[in-house]
């Protein structure tokens, strides 16, 4: 990949993220400021805020896992054909990228319990 290359993917990455979080701002900021009024006090809608919100943090955590552990295990396999001793080195980068799934774990259910 070229320089370029590399900085076009880099900012586009943090164009989409800068998007994502301007999103998230839109759909969860109102009910924040909503709160403090009679009429948006609905428990269905701040549940189904914090259902979506849990299964973000999970989908989004096994997808970043998933695509990890196939660049990382690609990677890993190669390296462990030409050089056999450095087999379970390559399997710890694995479980680091598996950690992924993990953390949307924890972080969904510490989501779901403020509930």
């Amino acid at each position: 990949m070229t320089n370029i290359a590399f900085r076009r993917k880099v900012s586009m990455t943090f164009v989409a993220t800068a998007l994502l979080l301007l999103a998230s701002g839109f759909i969860f900021a109102p009910s924040a400021y909503a709160a403090t009024t009679e009429s948006a006090s609905s428990g269905d809608y701040n549940l189904a805020l914090v259902c979506f919100s849990a299964a973000l943090a999970f989908g989004l955590g096994a997808l970043a896992a998933g695509s990890a552990i196939g660049k990382v295990g690609s990677a890993a396999m190669g390296a462990i054909s030409e050089r056999p001793e450095i087999a379970s080195q390559a399997l710890i980068f694995i479980a680091l990228a598996e950690g992924l799934v993990v953390f949307g774990f924890i972080t969904s259910l510490m989501i779901l319990g403020k509930v």
